[in-house]
Parts: C-alpha cells; sequence; structure tokens
C-alpha cells in the first residue's frame, strides 16, 4: 500500500541502485589515503578507529533516513533533500549555514576527484615510460594536462538531467571500485610477498625513519583522522539517494538496508587494503597506494583505468545536487527568462525516437562550474592534504551533529534522557575528531605551499 502522504512522481530506485550510489560516494579517492593514514596511527589504533567511524556512520545515517519524511518517518512529508529536512525538522535558521557547508563539501570533493582523477592518467603515462624505457628512466610527468582532460570529459556528462537518471553511472562506479580495491590489495600483497618482512609499528610511522620532526608527526596523525573521515563521508547525499527509493517498502526501511551494504562492503575494503598495504610499506606507504608500484605495469594500468572510470561517474554524483539547487534558484527568480527557463530538444542522431533536452543556462553554467573546480585542482593538488581538510570539515556537521539533532528534534528526545546523553557524547567526540583533523591538514597544506609551491602537479 502507498504512503498516504505523497507527490505523485513515480520513483524506481531499489535497496541495489542505492547501495550503488551510497559505495559510489563512499568509495573513491578516499580509500588510497587509507593505508597512508593507518601507518600514521599504528596496529593499534589504526583499525580500532577505522572501525569506530563505521559505527558512527552507520548509526548516524540511521538516525537520518528516519529524517526522510516528517514527522512521521513512514507516512510524513517528502523531504527530498537534505536542506529540506534540516528545515522540516531544525527550522530555517539551521538551514543556511547547513547549504554553505553542504555545498562546500560537494564542490571540494569534486575538486579532490579531479586531483586523483589526473593522477591516475599520470601514473599510466609513466608506467609506460618506465616499460618502454627502464625502471630508472627520467620519466617526469605533468598532471595539468591530464586535468584539463578529465574537466572536459566532466562538462559533457554534467549534461545529465538528474541524479536519478545516473544510477548507470553509479553501477558502473561501484563495479570498477571493486576491481581497483582488489587490484590495489593485490599489488600490496605482492610487495609483502616479494620481500616477506612484517613492517609497521604499533605506534605509526617513527620519526627517525621518515625524517620528520615530532610535530611533523602530529599533524600527519591528525591528518589521517580527516583522511578516515573523508573515506566514510556521505551523508550529505543520504537524502537525495533516499528520494529515488520506490516504495513500498518504506523507504527509510530499504535505506537502512543500502546503508549497511554500502558501509559493510567498503569498510572490509578498508581495513584489508590498510592493513596490507602498511605491512607491505611499513613507515614508506605512500600517500595514494596506487602510486607506490611499479610493475607490473598492465595491472597498474587496469587498476588507474578503473579508478579513473569511477572517479568519472562518482563525479556527477556529487555534482548533480549542486547543479539542481542553483538551477532552481535561478529559474525561480527569473521565471520568465528564456535563458533559465525555455527547455530546446535535439535530436539524437540514427536514434529518431529520443532527444536531449536542455536550457541555454544548463550548458553554459554547468560548464563553467566544471572548468573553474578543474583550475581549482591545478592550482592546489595537493592529494593527501585536500582530502584530510574535506573529511574533517565534512565529518561532524553533516555525517553526526545534523543528523543527530534532527533525529532528536523528530523522536521528541529531552534533554537528559538516557539517548539524549549517548547522542550528544557522539557528537561532542566527533567535534573533537574535527578539530583536530582540520588543524593537521590545514598545517600539511602549508608545508606543501611552502615547500613545493602551487601549480606542482607532479608524481
Amino acid at each position: 500500500m502507498e504512503h498516504a502522504v505523497d507527490d505523485g512522481r513515480i520513483r524506481t530506485g531499489t535497496v541495489w541502485s542505492a547501495t550503488a550510489h551510497v559505495i559510489t560516494a563512499l568509495v573513491g579517492s578516499g580509500i588510497l589515503t587509507l593505508p597512508w593514514s593507518f601507518a600514521q596511527l599504528g596496529w593499534i589504533l589504526g583499525p580500532l578507529i577505522l572501525i569506530l567511524f563505521a559505527v558512527i556512520t552507520y548509526y548516524t545515517a540511521v538516525l537520518l533516513c528516519n529524517c526522510y519524511r516528517s514527522p512521521d518517518p513512514i507516512s510524513g512529508r517528502r523531504n527530498y533533500t537534505y536542506m529540506e529536512a534540516i528545515r522540516a525538522c531544525l527550522g530555517d535558521k539551521e538551514v543556511f549555514l547547513c547549504g554553505i557547508i553542504q555545498y562546500a563539501i560537494l564542490w571540494g570533493t569534486m575538486v579532490g576527484y579531479t586531483i586523483t582523477a589526473a593522477m591516475s592518467m599520470m601514473v599510466i603515462k609513466q608506467s609506460h615510460c618506465f616499460h618502454e624505457r627502464g625502471q630508472n628512466a627520467p620519466c617526469k610527468v605533468s598532471g595539468l594536462f591530464y586535468a584539463v582532460i578529465y574537466g572536459l570529459m566532466e562538462v559533457v556528462l554534467s549534461q545529465f538531467p538528474n541524479l536519478e537518471k545516473i544510477a548507470a553511472l553509479s553501477y558502473t562506479a561501484a563495479a570498477t571500485s571493486f576491481a581497483y580495491s582488489v587490484i590495489g590489495l593485490y599489488l600490496c600483497a605482492l610487495e609483502f610477498f616479494s620481500h616477506p618482512k612484517f613492517r609497521g609499528s604499533l605506534y605509526g610511522v617513527k620519526v627517525a625513519s621518515r625524517s620528520i620532526s615530532p610535530t611533523t608527526k602530529i599533524w600527519h596523525f591528525f591528518q589521517a583522522l580527516g583522511n578516515i573521515a573523508f573515506a566514510y563521508s556521505y551523508a550529505m547525499l543520504l537524502i537525495e539517494i533516499q528520494d529515488t527509493l520506490k516504495s513500498p517498502p518504506a523507504e527509510n526501511k530499504t535505506m537502512n538496508k543500502a546503508s549497511i551494504y554500502g558501509i559493510g562492503g567498503t569498510t572490509i575494503f578498508y581495513i584489508s587494503l590498510s592493513c596490507v598495504g602498511y605491512v607491505a610499506f611499513g613507515d614508506t606507504t605512500p600517500g595514494n597506494i596506487l602510486t607506490g608500484f611499479k610493475k607490473p605495469f598492465w595491472l597498474i594500468d587496469i587498476a588507474h583505468l578503473a579508478l579513473l572510470i569511477h572517479l568519472v561517474a562518482a563525479y556527477q554524483v556529487f555534482a548533480q545536487p549542486i547543479f539542481a539547487f542553483y538551477e532552481q534558484r535561478l529559474a525561480t527568480k527569473w521565471p520568465n527568462s528564456d535563458f533559465f527557463n525555455r527547455t530546446y530538444a535535439v535530436k539524437i542522431p540514427f536514434c529518431k525516437t529520443k532527444t536531449i533536452k536542455f536550457t541555454l543556462a544548463k550548458i553554459f553554467l554547468r560548464t563553467i562550474f566544471v572548468a573553474f573546480t578543474t583550475a581549482t585542482a591545478m592550482i592546489f593538488p595537493f592529494f593527501n592534504a585536500i582530502v584530510g581538510l574535506l573529511g574533517s570539515m565534512v565529518f561532524w556537521p553533516l555525517t553526526v551533529y545534523y543528523p543527530v539533532a534532527m533525529y532528536k528534534s523528530q523522536a521528541k528526545i529531552k534533554r537528559g534522557q538516557k539517548k539524549w546523553i549517548i547522542l550528544q557524547l557522539i557528537s561532542m567526540i566527533s567535534l573533537l575528531v574535527s578539530v583536530l583533523a582540520i588543524v593537521g591538514s590545514v598545517a600539511d597544506i602549508i608545508l606543501h605551499i611552502k615547500h613545493a609551491g602551487l601549480l606542482k602537479f607532479e608524481l
């Protein structure tokens, strides 16, 4: 039986399409930093913190998906976006700040994906150079050209209508994320067995072994927390993903299943890759684990090609909510403008029944937005530091604070109750982690700029 309160829109999403969206949002450039992050934490804190982040992320995801409908999670009015859920549960005052944070993080992730994709193309080019000219050949590659190529691909894909229309991209991204994760795991295992020695320590990178100062070790420790937080960040897309689901069953029940499947599956990859990568490289674990290998070159190429395909698709999962937000606002503000509201249709060659629909604003503004994102990635190509900063910025406010606050409001949990105390404790611990991670990531960005400078897009 359909829900009593509905909008008449036909939704076709299932638990599997939602799981694909979740995996696509979770498994991206973040997984490549995890062995390095694990190396900063060591064998004791490394697995504990990975599991802790997974538990918190799933718990708050359950709270958040109960806020898709309000005031009742089963038959209430739909909230189509994360910000609409905040407005319904917390009021207008919280919406403005949340909007700035949410869309800044979505955009920042697009920047991070551009950096990672360019690096993947750089590694493919470099591996072919090593294969042809020898392992010790001077095969320096600049990523500026490849960042532009990736940006051009995203300009084309940005013309997709909305998030529900890119389910095929999410399936593709989920499949390729599985591929490069498994290959990365295999390459780490191969590296270990080629020099079978147990590497790493209980407390992470030793200061003397990497010629780093105690202060830098502390910054890297904090940054590692941000990297792990980024690897588990998808809450800002959860409501939008849930809005694609058909019912019955109730959307929150389906989304709960998708969350546990997506988070559970990715956590297995995260822990496996982190442990095997750390035992293989020890204190010399690279910031991007896939850049630590030179052979077999064909398998490295496959891994980076899979990663590139994943990033091409996942970019749109983060971009489409931004496009929908500003296009709707602009069309409402200027309802009589043809530039924002007139829809044009062009027939697809050799397919008489299919047409491409667009507005002039969609073509021009989306192109400008992607170009600006690409330019930003070219100026600040600091992979590890950017990922850590994004993770630290998004984790507390969007993954923990707002879901907890919305749930307390909707479930009418009173101050001082046992559940209220538990939720507050989770929120305060997460806030502390985010602050420490921000400090570490900003410090590392400053160090990069001081020693390498801007526009130094090299491996």
